[in-house]
């Protein structure tokens, strides 16, 4: 009586064959095939390149990156003239870049997890606003909402002049903030002796802070003893920062903006542009992560919310300690999506004229030097750097709230 056996079972030789016809070998070929037909491919689009810029009598240099960049970027994060390089014009515009996508970023979570989670909400009224906030904002361009927003705020907001008047409008918020229609004026800070120790103070504090919610979170779940969290949070970020701030006699100041001429000086001046670009991916991108905290809430059985209401625990602790954490399982994948495309629509800035690193080194310094596939190939880069960077941080922290398996 005959048997099936395996391919190549009881055959102690290697044969060419077993390479197509072995199932053990065969997905192992076909990839290694498919790596020479990309490798062969790419090779030959450099070569061909190489080929055309030297029969055009051309190459590729990096030798415009020290050359002076000769144009004004009118946000500024660091220190930048016109007479500063390529290299540091690219440097201010891919810091601004990361500025606006940190911003939205942050943003955009809060909001999306609030109207996710208001979506789901037995207030009628609530759950339909949340849901024409939804569709509303994910079935525009992001593109037009950017330009709504810079011309709403552009027409809105009073003239720097305009203060100088009785006017209720165009008048200072704690005498501190003013909004005009070149931007927001917000006090700056100015370190002196000691601000160092000072902030980083601060920044222990909100280590501290995230420390213990954790902390008390994991003592609930082994133990079921629930520390409160509001008010020790709260102690834990301002308590140590005062006392360090009178210890070491008061290091940090703040500077006001002042209204000098047709203009406000000092302070720090966020443009209509940046403010624009911000709000704009903030609420388009929160619209869309609200649908993901929707799905993720919706994906946990509802037997967990009855076991959690006959414990006698609140419905807003249930959502913070039961749904929500068993939720991020699903939310997160396509929450890193998010942060990547809010990234890659950041280059949108050039829009409403905020330099972004798409504007510097993909706009005016590509014009200037005519190093198009140079600036291309860095402007890649960093966009590659940055959203690996973004999936690598998020990954981690994907991998550190799913299920464990015993």
């Amino acid at each position: 009586m005959s048997t099936i056996s395996d391919p190549g079972a009881g055959n102690d030789g290697f044969r060419i064959g077993m390479l197509i016809n072995d199932t053990r070998y065969r997905s192992y070929t076909f990839q290694f095939l498919a790596l020479l037909a990309l490798i062969f491919g790419i090779g030959y689009l450099i070569s061909n390149l190489l080929a055309n810029l030297a029969a055009n009598g051309l190459n590729i240099s990096w030798a415009f990156l020290g050359e002076p960049a000769g144009y004004d970027i009118n946000q500024r994060p660091i220190e930048y003239t016109s007479q500063s390089t390529h290299a540091r014009a690219s440097i201010v515009g891919a810091i601004n870049t990361l500025i606006v996508a940190f911003l939205a970023c942050i943003s955009a979570t809060v909001l999306g997890i609030i109207a996710g989670v208001l979506r789901l909400s037995n207030n009628w009224i609530v759950s339909k606003l949340m849901s024409i906030y939804v569709e509303a904002f994910r079935n525009v361009p992001v593109l037009i909402w950017i330009l709504i927003i810079f011309l709403a705020m552009s027409n809105a907001f009073p003239q720097p002049r305009d203060f100088r008047g009785d006017d209720p409008v165009a008048s200072m918020w704690f005498d501190a903030v003013a909004f005009t229609n070149r931007g927001v004026y917000i006090p700056s800070f100015v370190n002196g002796e000691g601000s160092g120790i000072f902030w980083l103070v601060v920044l222990a504090s909100i280590v501290g802070v995230f420390a213990y919610r954790r902390y008390a979170r994991s003592l609930l779940y082994s133990t079921g003893r629930l520390l409160p969290t509001g008010w020790p949070s709260l102690a834990i970020l301002i308590a140590p920062g005062l006392l360090a701030f009178f210890a070491l006699g008061q290091p940090v100041s703040l500077q006001y903006p002042e209204l000098r001429g047709f203009n406000f000086r000092d302070g720090i001046h966020l443009r209509l542009s940046l403010i624009a670009l911000w709000f704009a991916l903030a609420i388009y991108t929160g619209a869309f992560i609200a649908e993901n905290v929707r799905a993720g809430i919706q994906a946990i059985s509802k037997g967990q919310t009855e076991a959690a209401a006959a414990l006698g625990m609140r419905p807003g602790r249930i959502m913070n300690l039961v749904i929500l954490p068993q939720a991020l399982r699903v939310i997160i994948p396509p929450l890193i999506s998010q942060y990547l495309n809010i990234t890659k629509n950041s280059s949108l800035a050039i829009a409403v004229g905020y330099m972004d690193i798409t504007g510097t080194l993909g706009g005016i310094t590509l014009n200037q030097t005519g190093r198009a596939i140079e600036s291309i190939l860095l402007l890649m880069l960093f966009y590659l750097i940055v959203s690996l960077s973004i999936s690598a941080i998020m990954n981690v922290y994907n991998n550190s709230v799913k299920l464990k398996e015993r």
